[in-house]
């Protein structure tokens, strides 16, 4: 019923198949990505002592997406071949990457195993902003934030299949598991091949660059997208800190096992993605904008009891709720941005990544000085904080983006 949502109205019309073709690459590439997270740094841990240095490579991901995956997201803009405007990055980027991807657990020496990394990452980062883009390229704007629900949910049913078929597979050969989904993330590209069809836009008088595109969103008299980049990039400051520091935060100032504290935060996951289409249908009746003001309000509060609570049932509702205000914010954010794109959805894309993937990086590192000089109380103030300054930003949004 909801990827049937997708196909009604609109002059670029979705089939049942390729919402379906679609959804399945954002599930494959998540497994991939949660399989990654998981496993590198167990493999790394064999040639490397220092944690740090594991952290360090573990961060390639990140720095690829505020440098690399702008460049390609708007030079697919630019692309005009008979396979359409983002397929062609797909066919370089997604075989290099899953033949190194593969290779990561066979490696025999620190050095063999950078490399796979490193070439793996700059693969992956060739097509990530040019397949998100196929989204708003194949779905009318208004239903965008259904799209993106239903994506997203996908996502998360890839995160959960990782854990639950990639555990096992690792535990029979830790290299299992990589071959598989190297193999899927192929497959899933044969699909798109021969069953997506791009919709064909002219070729423009000029090009445009990554770098005209942020001069055009920084100096644009409605500021609107800018301001939603803001937000975007003080919620994600938020969250990236909770989420690195909420195991360690249970286990020094709540005093549970590590593995309960773990368990806590999936609270908060689960009801991301069971709200995932729901969040969507919400913005297509009343608005992304009051959506996700909504969310942010929601989780101010949620943050903010938080820093009082010590009771850890009472933590872990709290975060079952909070996944559904996340789910408003989170699902309807990339509709807004590229809501005013136009012609360049690949370049907007790569903005968002930006926005979205710098606080990543910083957040654990000001949020973790603080814990450390402050105290623990220091990590859902700093959340409530930047939820409130992404409230202020959102506010400054219009309502028609």
């Amino acid at each position: 019923m909801y990827v049937s949502s997708l196909v009604k109205g609109g002059t670029n019309r979705l089939s049942y198949a390729k919402a379906a073709f679609l959804g399945l690459g954002f599930l494959v590439v998540t497994a991939t990505w949660t399989l990654y997270n998981s496993f590198v740094p167990i493999f790394l841990k064999r040639f490397v002592a220092s944690e740090t240095l594991i952290g360090f490579i573990m961060t390639f991901d990140n720095i690829a997406a505020i440098t690399i995956q702008p460049y390609f997201g708007a030079l697919s803009d630019n692309t005009y071949t008979k396979f359409g405007h983002r397929l062609p990055y797909l066919m370089i980027g997604i075989p290099i990457a899953a033949v190194f991807y593969a290779l990561i657990p066979f490696a025999q020496t620190l050095w063999l195993m950078l490399i796979f990394i490193v070439i793996m990452n700059f693969a992956m980062s060739v097509f990530r902003s040019p397949v998100i883009a196929l989204m708003p390229d194949l779905t009318p704007p208004k239903l965008r934030s259904k799209a993106n629900g239903v994506i997203n949910f996908m996502g998360g049913v890839g995160a959960i299949l990782t854990f639950l078929i990639g555990s096992k597979l690792y535990d029979v050969n830790p290299a299992l598991p990589f071959v598989l989904f190297s193999i899927l993330m192929v497959l899933v590209l044969i699909l798109f091949i021969f069953r997506l069809r791009e919709p064909q836009k002219p070729v423009p008088d000029e090009k445009i660059n990554i770098l005209s595109v942020i001069r055009d969103v920084f100096t644009a008299r409605d500021k609107s997208v800018l301001n939603v980049l803001f937000a975007i990039f003080f919620w994600f400051f938020g969250y990236s800190a909770i989420e690195a520091f909420f195991t360690l935060y249970g286990k020094e100032f709540l005093l549970v096992p590590e593995s309960e504290a773990a368990m806590s935060l999936t609270f908060f996951s689960l009801t991301f993605v069971l709200f995932s289409i729901p969040s969507g249908f919400i913005a297509t009746s009343i608005g992304r904008r009051k959506t996700i003001i909504g969310g942010i309000c929601g989780l101010i509060i949620i943050f903010a009891v938080l820093i009082f609570m010590r009771q850890l049932l009472i933590i872990r509702i709290l975060l079952f709720i909070g996944g559904i205000f996340w789910a408003m914010i989170n699902i309807n954010s990339y509709p807004m941005v590229v809501e005013k794109a136009g012609e360049n959805i690949g370049a907007y894309t790569g903005l968002y990544y930006f926005f979205s993937t710098i606080p990543a990086i910083l957040s654990p590192v000001v949020v973790g000085f603080l814990m450390e000089h402050v105290g623990y109380i220091m990590l859902f103030t700093s959340g409530m904080a930047s939820f409130i300054l992404a409230l202020f930003f959102m506010f400054r949004v219009r309502e028609s983006v």
